[in-house]
């Protein structure tokens, strides 16, 4: 009897197991810093965007095979980030404010660098604050993340025209908002 068993476990165990986990590796190493990187715009506190990373590759692992063949894999990337962040809002109650930290590269930039690189974090940031959600995810996957109209169609399910409409519209409030600085700076 317990031959039986060991031969349905068998049969039950799909075959293709190995090739898809090379695959979900592959797309990890290649994909994990920008679905880190949206998980935090889409507002998953630092303490918490390793959790949430995990949790999309989750749902990559069981969906794996619906995606083959669907081409975009960014967008589809972002659209189940953008699933995990609603899931972490509605369950978490947040108790402090986001923490916005900037990532700093390798090589240590002297100071003016540093402040002028705050600034300038500060200045996109409380832009991006002041548009609606949906200007502010095409902005930000389009401009800060350097995503496609299409992908980013894609992994919002809007109109690609939508999508232009809703750029060109936060490009010209950005471009103000840097003018404005710049004359009061002068």
């Amino acid at each position: 009897m317990s031959r039986s068993n060991e031969s349905s476990v068998e049969q039950v165990e799909p075959k293709a197991a190995p090739a898809a986990a090379a695959r979900i590796t592959e797309i990890f190493s290649e994909h994990a810093e920008f679905v880190w990187r949206s998980l935090r715009r889409l507002g998953v506190p630092a303490a918490d965007v390793d959790d949430a990373l995990q949790e999309v590759f989750l749902v990559v692992h069981r969906r794996i095979e619906e995606y083959i063949e669907r081409g975009f894999m960014r967008a589809w990337l972002f659209s189940i980030s953008r699933q995990i962040s609603s899931h972490y809002h509605r369950g978490v109650k947040r108790t402090e404010e986001r923490h916005r930290g900037l990532v700093m590269s390798a090589t240590a930039p002297d100071l003016e660098e540093i402040v002028a690189l705050r600034e300038a974090e500060r200045v996109v940031n409380a832009f991006m604050d002041e548009l609606d959600e949906s200007q502010r995810l095409v902005f930000f996957l389009s401009d800060l993340e350097g995503l496609t109209a299409p992908e980013i169609a894609a992994a919002l399910d809007v109109n690609v025209n939508t999508i232009y409409g809703r750029l060109r519209k936060a490009r010209k409030r950005f471009e103000r908002v840097v003018a404005d600085r710049d004359g009061a700076g002068s």
